[in-house]
């Protein structure tokens, strides 16, 4: 067993834990935060390089809990996959966490906001690394908590309602996943994910019934969606947005976000496709999970495109601008997903497709994070994040502008930042697959594609015209945002215009974590379940 593979999980809950010893002396408590966090970002920074990067990396590692064997006991897994989305998670809290120090009022960070914001990142790590469906719906739960104590977190009317409306959703959404947990082990026999994908690839050895896996497969994509805000599922999102402390709607935006993205791309593919499942089954022949996932998963993607981007594009405020283009960006990266799933296993596009959504949810988080914290800044500054109150903040920041518009255009698209490759990536997906057997949805992707990046340069034009540029309004005149937010955001926007000069380890690294998403036998020989057998 590796240690690696669980050292991310074990820092963010000891430094949970410390935190929440340490609320009496606030002062302690914060530099125990802050020095957890680096301690995650050099845990996941080790473990990556030491399992997946390396030289002499093996590239999947697992950590059985307990010592009890796959599939008996917990199964923790750490690959290609794993291992890129856990980065995402360090990148973009590492960032937040030093925001919050200068952001959050003594008060709120010393009574419970430290333990809460360490115990997200237990829960993110927790469902990228684990190994089984009912763990998985563990790790969903403890997010849940947390997100709705945080969306609650100022306690205001509409902070109550909103955090109201995200539970009941969310709840709705957990009975479902539980349903269709319970529903896949009658179906299977097991809960682990490497020996669902084994006994899934060869059904009648194990004297399992695919049948009913396409239908529960469906209810987990609705959860899935329903985590990842993407239509119809997206109701709880701008009000969850707007009232959740502005760090924390970083990581929802730029991290938990991607948690239900993540599971789609796991289950899907990696378990669900290992020998395409039901294809031959009397009754449903040449139907899949993969084959139901295309049109619906694609559909969702194009519906939340627009419903993102027009809803931004009619918003006044930063906050709700940003709230709604998640949407809409959550959307774009589903579409490579959508277009991979029509895609058969056979050849590249597969593969292709899986990474470009991989480096759009990379470039999604550090972007949005970088566009809700700079936003934070602005209120914190002027007392309003209001356009029609604002104006000429490029004078008066100068700084906090630049950091501002190279989120903006990164969230359009312009080389050579990370948004550039994140879209150029999604079009040459929809491209590659107008050819081949997913050409109609490869139409649509690429159409829905074209629209929004109109759609979205149109509410990034209206951001910097009506935020920043022009003259100063009174508010804006007497504004003096904090040094150490400033340097925060300056710093994420030189982190985005880094990764896009450097894109090529980003793109490498996309491509081993799309590879270890398809690779089904290398996922259940590292958990040790290969060769056959029953439980």
């Amino acid at each position: 067993m590796s240690w690696h593979v669980i050292a991310p999980l074990l820092v963010a809950l000891v430094t949970a834990v410390l935190t929440l010893v340490l609320r009496a002396w606030p002062r302690i408590q914060v530099a125990a935060s802050v020095a957890g966090v680096v301690g995650y970002v050099a845990a996941v920074a080790g473990s990556v390089w030491t399992v997946v990067l390396g030289p002499t990396a093996p590239g999947v590692a697992v950590y059985q809990v307990g010592n009890w064997p796959a599939p008996f006991g917990i199964t923790l897994v750490l690959d290609g996959l794993s291992a890129f989305m856990l980065t995402i998670a360090a990148s973009l809290g590492l960032a937040s966490m030093l925001f919050s120090v200068r952001y959050m009022i003594a008060e709120n960070q010393r009574v419970y906001y430290h333990p809460l914001f360490h115990l997200l990142l237990v829960g993110v790590s927790g469902a990228f690394l684990t190994g089984d469906l009912f763990n998985l719906f563990v790790w969903f739960e403890v997010m849940l908590i947390v997100s709705y104590v945080f969306v609650a977190f100022y306690g205001t009317e509409l902070a109550t309602a909103a955090s109201f409306r995200y539970l009941t959703m969310n709840v709705f959404g957990s009975a479902l996943m539980l349903v269709a947990v319970g529903g896949l082990y009658a179906a299977t026999g097991t809960l682990n994910m490497a020996d669902m994908a084994r006994r899934l690839a060869d059904p009648a050895a194990y004297g399992v019934d695919p049948a009913p896996v396409v239908g529960l497969s469906a209810l987990l994509l609705a959860v899935f969606a329903l985590k990842a805000g993407l239509v119809p599922f997206q109701f709880w999102v701008p009000a969850a947005y707007t009232t959740a402390p502005p760090p924390v709607t970083a990581m929802f935006a730029g991290v938990t976000k991607k948690v239900g993205m993540y599971a789609v791309v796991r289950l899907y593919f990696t378990v669900f496709a290992a020998g395409s499942v039901s294809a031959d089954v009397p009754g449903i022949a040449g139907t899949s999970p993969l084959a139901f996932l295309a049109p619906v998963l694609g559909a969702m993607a194009i519906a939340s495109i627009a419903v993102g981007a027009f809803g931004a594009v009619g918003q006044d405020r930063l906050e709700g601008v940003f709230a709604y283009s998640s949407i809409g960006q959550v959307g774009f990266i589903a579409l490579p997903i959508a277009v991979a799933a029509a895609a058969g296993p056979a050849g590249t596009l597969r593969r292709v497709a899986i990474a470009a959504a991989l480096v759009y949810a990379f470039h999604h988080a550090l972007t949005k994070g970088l566009l809700f914290l700079s936003a934070a800044v602005v209120k914190d500054a002027v007392g309003t994040d209001d356009l029609r109150n604002l104006g000429g903040l490029a004078g008066r920041s100068p700084v906090l502008a630049g950091a501002v518009l190279i989120g903006l255009l990164s969230l359009v698209g312009i080389p050579p930042l990370i948004g550039f490759f994140g879209k150029f990536l999604t079009f040459d997906a929809a491209v590659r697959g107008l050819g081949f057997g997913p050409g109609a949805l490869s139409a649509l992707a690429l159409a829905a594609s074209l629209i929004g990046a109109v759609l979205t340069i149109l509410y990034a034009t209206r951001v910097w015209v009506g935020g920043f540029w022009g003259p100063k309004t009174p508010a804006v005149e007497v504004a003096a945002a904090d040094s150490g937010q400033i340097a925060v955001v300056a710093a994420l926007a030189a982190v985005v215009v880094l990764v896009g000069v450097g894109f090529d380890p980003v793109y490498r690294f996309a491509e081993t974590a799309a590879n270890a998403a398809v690779d089904s036998e290398a996922y259940v020989d590292a958990v040790g379940l290969g060769g056959g057998g029953g439980r």
